[in-house]
């Protein structure tokens, strides 16, 4: 077990790359897979009194999708503000009537940069955030979606694995605030109401830092937390991530930590990932690592979208953000780091826990035929991935 000296190591070594975003007094809990993340947040809506602001690049199909709109139609209707942001690419499954339906009773629905629009030049750049914030008091961030492929329990194929969370206390302040960064972006100006005029009450003693990051030219907050990160550790790194390209530099830096004797593990999906182009590019990526001694797993029972890092068994970075170059180069989106050795704790059981339904990858890292002859030519293009 690491000293709480420890704690404040890594706090600074994320400060000094991203800026002052901590704050103390927090409670933060992992939610596994749909059965979990869905009722909690459902029941959060419903017992809003006052207001309710949620983001989403996903917002497709299924049962759960009516269950929300249903829940957020009523609370408007019972007068609670409700404003809603659906990413103008990621949402295009959703039912329109569902739409109108919110509309209807009252909500605000915006659609983040609409594919069709004269300011092409954004359409590439998307808000890949999910975050749900009721009463300014209880949020939610992490990797899932409005949709049936997170329902149930990560069972079969058609039931995905993925990790969400539930936070309250001061950090709750870091979600709104990202949330208002996409919320400016449709149009709106901060109202009064956004202004906070009293400090949150502390609900816990977990140490969190919310990073806003939003697209820049460059290199966005997120890739200078994960080089950060990767750089402080000492001992070991666990990564889970559903499309994996890292940058040349978080490469050097992976490669830079085994030389110092860190150990390494990632999880990627296996057969059943939902974009093979990514898996090609993954693949391709890892071949350097693998010669590094970093070691690979895939994920064989169905899709894994969890996006979780742990290091040293202290700091944990979980969010909506990817291992990739689109997350940190086009994608608006939020990192939570959280300090904590129970924490850690628990998002290392459930890393072990997916290694056991996982197919370790060996050094020549078999793509394929199809998948050696593409990488070359997907090289030219992994900024998209």
């Amino acid at each position: 077990m690491k000293a709480t000296a420890d704690l404040d190591y890594f706090r600074h070594a994320v400060t000094s790359v991203v800026g002052p975003v901590f704050t103390q007094g927090n409670s933060v809990e992992a939610l596994r897979n749909g059965d979990e993340i869905f009722p909690a947040m459902l029941e959060a809506v419903r017992k809003a009194r006052v207001s309710i602001d949620f983001v989403t690049f996903v917002y497709w199909t299924g049962s759960v999708a009516r269950d929300f709109a249903a829940a957020f139609a009523e609370r408007a209707k019972a007068g609670v503000r409700v404003r809603i942001i659906l990413d103008g690419f990621g949402a295009l499954p959703m039912d329109p009537a569902l739409v109108e339906h919110l509309q209807a009773s009252g909500a605000d629905v915006e659609v983040f940069r609409p594919v069709v629009r004269w300011k092409v030049w954004e359409s590439d750049h998307r808000t890949h955030r999910k975050i749900l914030i009721c009463d300014d008091s209880v949020g939610f961030t992490g990797g899932v979606g409005i949709a049936e492929e997170w329902q149930g329990d990560a069972r079969s194929p058609a039931e995905w694995r993925d990790t969400h969370f539930r936070i309250t206390g001061p950090a709750v302040r870091g979600l709104k605030s990202a949330f208002l960064a996409d919320w400016r972006d449709t149009g709106h100006r901060i109202s009064a109401d956004d202004l906070a005029t009293s400090k949150l009450d502390e609900t816990g003693d977990v140490t969190v830092g919310v990073v806003d990051a939003s697209a820049h030219i460059g290199f966005n907050p997120a890739e200078r937390l994960m080089e950060g990160l990767v750089a402080s550790a000492d001992r070991f790194i666990l990564l889970q991530t559903p499309y994996f390209n890292p940058s040349d530099g978080l490469i050097e830096a992976m490669k830079a930590a085994r030389k110092r004797g860190v150990e390494i593990d990632v999880i990627v999906p296996g057969p059943h990932i939902d974009k093979r182009v990514s898996s090609i590019v993954a693949a391709d990526r890892s071949v350097g690592l693998l010669e590094s001694g970093v070691r690979l797993w895939e994920y064989q029972k169905t899709m894994m979208h969890v996006k979780a890092l742990v290091v040293d068994g202290v700091a944990s970075v979980v969010g909506s953000v990817n291992f990739n170059r689109r997350s940190v180069e086009k994608d608006e989106e939020v990192a939570l780091v959280v300090l904590s050795e129970d924490f850690a704790a628990i998002l290392s059981d459930h890393f072990f826990d997916d290694v056991r339904d996982s197919r370790a990858i060996d050094d020549s890292h078999q793509v394929g035929l199809a998948g050696r002859l593409v990488a070359p030519i997907l090289r030219i293009a992994r900024r998209e991935f």
